[in-house]
């Protein structure tokens, strides 16, 4: 949960009891490690809002595993297969050299 402050700045506060983290304040809010995205101010905090964010906290964890897993890269040094626009291999035995165009494609789109 997060509420706006008065100079138009996010600041993140507890999602148990909603106490918010100053700029000099004591209160170190943490994250929570499965999902990322929601935050405590205490174990105690935590535990006793367990219940109602176990079902989100399962559904953004598994997103977030889905897209580390099917992240692609960028690119590479030898460009984009012209066919099916992935990332051509960096290693030179996954990838083909067309001898008409002089272009790369991945070893999946040769035929």
């Amino acid at each position: 949960q997060t509420q706006r402050a008065d100079n138009n700045n996010t600041m993140a506060c507890c999602a148990s009891c909603g106490i918010t983290q100053e700029v000099d304040s004591e209160i170190k809010l943490k994250t929570c490690t499965a999902c990322k995205s929601t935050k405590y101010c205490s174990i105690k905090c935590q535990k006793d809002h367990r219940p109602q964010h176990k079902r989100f906290c399962k559904q953004r964890a598994a997103e977030l595993h889905d897209e580390i897993l099917f992240r692609q890269p960028d690119s590479t040094h030898e460009g984009d297969c012209p066919i099916c626009c992935l990332p051509i291999p960096i290693d030179p035995q996954d990838s083909t050299r067309m001898f008409c165009c002089c272009n790369f494609i991945c070893n999946g789109c040769q035929f």
